[in-house]
């Protein structure tokens, strides 16, 4: 801790002050990870609640939900740039064409994944939704051999691997190939691996503005032409129903927030294994709250897809440690060659 590294003297005084900030330090620190936590926890918990919402917005069908989620978001982030008087941060967004372009295309993936998520959720294949989230990490590790032209360690291989073999044997189970899962494993791992070529150019709720603003021309026509037709449920459905639509807004912000929060104060590895929360939550959610169908062959094709996350887990844990022992050592030369 620097309160203990720098402190000087050698006096009884000088002790106590070195210990009383290095207590300090610890303090700070422990309030910082317990805080990262909770933000983590809450953000997944959200996500992985979502299919709840879903549910309690019927007869919204998913292109109704996702149009209005896109509209009320642009909403709710247009008042959160106002209270934060982020409005030069995101005209500087629009200004750079490769934070502008790169968003753009990131809100098209992110257009594709709501929809797939939501039709999954809607059409009583949540179970099938909640494995796109739990293969995810498998894509994101593909995306870096192929895109990013990435050495993978032998774990990871075995992970890889693992998880084709799952894919496999839930294509025998469904009769028919997991597209819902794919689509949203792919999409999303492409949705994380745009949006880290933005980088701290711009953050959460300025992305989100962004993608908002790119997708709401589309999103809104879809809402004139659902109430043109008489098929929109948004103002024919009861009060209730409408401000459940229009909270869509503060749904998808406040996880967003959550997850930035959570983000500043933990390491990824930590961040790496919350992520599983939220499939775990739409998985229970899907089996016990919407006593969606789990044959055996289909539980055997789920627990070949955690062994694969178990072993890729195990990875991850093993190069973050290995990583630190290495840092420590460096930290340690140093301050021995001073």
């Amino acid at each position: 801790m620097p309160p203990e590294v720098t402190g000087s003297g050698q006096t009884p005084g000088g002790q106590t002050g070195r210990q009383s900030g290095g207590q300090a330090g610890l303090k700070a620190v422990d309030k910082e990870t317990t805080a990262g936590v909770l933000f983590g926890i809450g953000a997944y918990g959200l996500w992985g609640l979502l299919p709840l919402y879903f549910f309690v917005l019927q007869p919204a069908g998913a292109v109704e939900i996702v149009a209005n989620r896109v509209v009320w978001s642009l909403l709710f982030c247009a008042l959160l740039i106002t209270v934060t008087r982020a409005w030069r941060v995101l005209g500087a967004a629009f200004r750079d064409r490769s934070v502008f372009g790169t968003l753009s295309l990131a809100a098209a993936l992110i257009a594709v994944n709501w929809l797939t998520y939501t039709y999954g959720v809607t059409t009583g294949q949540a179970v099938e939704a909640s494995l796109g989230y739990f293969i995810n990490p498998l894509v994101s590790v593909l995306l870096g051999v192929f895109v990013l032209k990435e050495t993978l360690r032998p774990l990871q291989w075995a992970a890889v691997a693992i998880g084709f073999i799952a894919v496999a044997v839930l294509t025998y189970s469904y009769g028919k190939l997991p597209w819902i899962a794919l689509t949203l494993a792919v999409s999303f791992g492409l949705y994380g691996f745009v949006k880290k070529r933005v980088g701290p150019k711009a953050g959460a709720v300025t992305s989100l503005t962004v993608e908002t603003i790119v997708l709401t021309p589309l999103a809104a026509a879809t809402m004139i032409f659902l109430a043109v037709n008489g098929t929109a449920t948004l103002a024919s459905s009861g009060a209730a129903h409408f401000w459940l639509l229009a909270a869509s807004g503060v749904i998808t912000a406040v996880p967003l927030l959550f997850f930035g929060a959570s983000a500043r104060r933990l390491p990824m590895t930590t961040i790496g294994l919350l992520q599983y929360f939220a499939p775990l939550l739409q998985f229970v959610v899907a089996l016990a709250v919407f006593q969606e169908a789990m044959p055996f062959e289909r539980w055997i094709g789920f627990g070949v897809v955690w062994l694969a996350l178990l072993v890729l887990t195990v990875d991850m844990l093993a190069a973050a440690r290995k990583n630190s022992v290495a840092r420590k050592l460096t930290l340690r030369e140093a301050r021995t060659d001073t």
